[in-house]
């Protein structure tokens, strides 16, 4: 396996420092990732900067799903749907671990957004336009199917359910293994390193000028071409390119998505829902292991970009919606274990609300030659990249003669997923499982483990059985965790472990208060840290749950 490690950051550095780029790409999230791979694939020299951690925006605060939009069909976005949907297979074969199928149920209510007729046509048009075959197909249900499936269902005003097939992800580690595989194909990606400013010649851009956030080091990175692929903060990019004349027409327009964590007794869904709010909109309930989440709002945002929270009018909203569509049942806002907070980069568009907003993705091109990137989906990530990657080919072919290859990403399995299909996933779990459970693990924590690093378990568990037997179980397994985290996947910081490595922040908080004292000394001894900075580290990890956990009232 590539070594995409902290071990490395100097030597990261020094390429960084000493090459010229075919392509830099500003942005680790899962865009710029997908972008990395696809260019690095083909042949070109990439390099890749991140300011924060990797997936650190948008791309850790999604609803976790490789999924079609069904509701875009609402607003006749039949090449969006076509698009997304078909690339829920492809993404799934990459990394069938990681993208696991999830079956949805779509409850028919009385004046619902869906009736019957909508709902099977809806779907209908769905499969044909996603290519979906066999098991996945649609099936319309009558009421009492549906309430086998799920007997939280309302029973008084329940007509029937459309049941349908999507994906579900951990989005952040989905951006880590892309960018895992992109350094296999010799991209260089580095987290906490910001652009500053860009660096032109004949009114060209050709580099940037960055800050190593870990070492305050500044330096220069050339490239024949740069992609801003910063989500959120694309037009904060576009902003510092000196040389755009006509300020572009083009903007985004962010909106903000939240999404509630709550303990599985409290809101024990059987499976997947898709259901009603009162206001007109959709939103999911999803379990996962021990818990359910459930979203998303879709607010304008105008607020600071770095700073988004879910306030209790967000999380009161979720809840009346839960308790809208489950009757049998209350949850309350002490119920809530974690939450979390993104915002969506969608371009503007007059006299449209957040909901109406196309989710169709934008190429910008400056008078410096600047690309810019935004809006899109999750889903769609690879399509994304593939456009973009399209159009820095033909440009470095006409003005620098630089050949590449045809994309190869439709092919390229990525890190961690090396199996042919789901059914080899779950013979996988339960080898896992084997080894595990004589230290009083369940089948779900295999899953869990499974679910986040594929294949890669065997070095975790390698590292797990070398620890001393001494240690809690559940400490030794976390500190293996870290190890791999540390040797393969370039965590910094306690955060970048606990929120975006593992998930824990947001689907095993609870663990927090026994994992955070052994993980920080860890890191400690890794880094060499000072006892300040030690304790610096550990407020921030306290600020953070606390976010996840306590609600603004404003």
């Amino acid at each position: 396996m590539t070594v995409f490690s902290n071990l490395y950051r100097a030597e990261i550095i020094d390429k960084l420092k000493s090459n010229t780029f075919d392509m830099l790409v500003i942005g680790g999230g899962i865009t710029g990732a997908g972008i990395a791979l696809d260019a690095a694939s083909r042949g070109l020299k990439v390099a890749l900067v991140e300011k924060n951690d990797f997936a650190s925006g948008t791309s850790s605060k999604s609803t976790k799903l490789i999924h079609g939009g069904l509701r875009y069909l609402k607003q006749f976005d039949f090449w969006l749907v076509k698009e997304v949907g078909t690339e829920r297979a492809i993404v799934h074969q990459l990394a069938p671990h990681l993208v696991v199928p999830e079956k949805m149920l779509l409850p028919i209510i009385k004046n619902g957004t869906y009736g019957s007729w909508l709902t099977s046509f809806g779907l209908k048009i769905y499969d044909v336009l996603a290519s979906v075959e066999g098991e996945d197909k649609r099936r319309m249900l009558h009421k009492r199917e549906a309430l086998e499936l799920e007997p939280l269902l309302p029973q008084d005003i329940l007509e029937g359910a459309g049941y349908y097939a999507e994906y579900r992800t951990d989005d952040a580690r989905l951006t880590i293994e892309v960018l895992k595989t992109a350094a296999q194909h010799s991209a260089k990606a580095i987290n906490y390193t910001a652009v500053e400013h860009f660096i032109y010649q004949d009114e060209r851009i050709t580099g940037a000028s960055v800050i190593d956030e870990i070492s305050k080091e500044k330096f220069e990175i050339h490239a024949k071409c740069i992609v801003n692929a910063t989500g959120p903060w694309v037009d904060k990019i576009r902003a510092i390119d000196t040389i755009q004349q006509v300020q572009s027409k083009k903007r985004l327009h962010l909106t903000k998505g939240i999404h509630l964590v709550f303990p599985f007794e409290k809101l024990p869904v059987k499976q997947s829902v898709y259901f009603d709010v009162p206001d007109g909109r959709m939103i999911f309930a999803i379990p996962r292991g021990k818990i359910t989440y459930v979203g998303t709002t879709d607010t304008n945002y105008l607020s600071d970009i770095n700073k988004v929270t879910v306030n209790q009018v967000d999380a009161l909203y979720i809840i009346s919606a839960i308790n809208h569509m489950f009757t049998s049942i209350e949850v309350k806002m002490e119920d809530i274990l974690s939450s979390w907070a993104g915002l969506r980069p969608l371009i503007h568009e007059k006299r449209k609300s957040p909901s109406e907003l196309s989710r169709k993705d934008e190429i910008f091109e400056s008078d410096s030659g600047l690309l810019s990137i935004a809006g899109g989906k999750l889903t769609g990530y690879r399509k994304m990249s593939e456009r973009i990657t399209d159009l820095v080919c033909k440009r470095l072919k006409r003005d620098f003669d630089v050949k590449s290859k045809p994309i190869q990403t439709e092919h390229l399995q990525l890190v961690g997923g090396d199996f042919k299909n789901y059914s080899e996933v779950k013979v996988f779990t339960n080898k896992i499982y084997n080894q595990l459970k004589q230290d009083g693990f369940q089948k779900k924590d295999a899953q869990i483990l499974v679910h986040k690093y594929g294949t890669q378990c065997n070095l975790i568990l390698q590292k797990y059985f070398s620890l001393n037997n001494n240690n809690d179980c559940d400490i030794k397994l976390a500190k293996a965790e870290l190890w791999f985290c540390l040797h393969y996947e370039m965590v910094q910081r306690p955060l970048d472990f606990f929120t975006r490595r593992t998930g824990k922040l947001f689907f095993e908080i609870e663990t927090i208060e026994k994992l955070k004292i052994p993980i920080l000394k860890e890191f400690q001894n890794h880094f060499e840290w000072s006892d300040q900075t030690f304790a610096l580290e550990m407020e921030l990890l306290h600020q953070e749950v606390k976010k996840c956990t306590e609600f603004e009232t404003n």
